[in-house]
């Protein structure tokens, strides 16, 4: 399996296009915007499945659909965070190890928002 992409890799890469746009991308403008060796069908696949779950949203433009994120990449991680301790069995352990894994400056961030958070 060398050369294969991580699961959801594929879609946060066309995500990233998409966040990086100032308006609506047709399937020919995403392919564009990535580097990588595609197939447009690929990339066509990929927006529609994101259509799907309510990440991207679409408007017709000729024949074609343009696409644009409908959420925004902190709130993609965020949820997808929040997704994680929910399905943790003991999300107390779960946050914990996430918290010592930070280097020193992304937890003084965070003592810094959770004290903005409480005033």
């Amino acid at each position: 399996m060398a050369g294969r992409r991580p699961i959801g890799a594929l879609e946060h890469e066309i995500l990233g296009v998409l966040w990086n746009s100032d308006g609506p991308m047709t399937p020919s403008d995403v392919l564009a915007g990535l580097d990588a060796d595609l197939a447009y069908t690929t990339v066509m696949t990929v927006l529609g499945r994101l259509w799907n779950k309510g990440l991207v949203e679409r408007v017709r433009v000729g024949r074609a659909f343009a696409y644009t994120s409908a959420i925004s990449e902190a709130d993609l991680s965020a949820d997808r965070m929040r997704a994680a301790l929910d399905r943790s069995s003991d999300s107390m352990a779960t946050m914990s190890h996430f918290v010592a894994s930070l280097d020193s400056a992304r937890q003084e961030q965070l003592r810094a928002l959770l004290k903005k958070r409480s005033k």
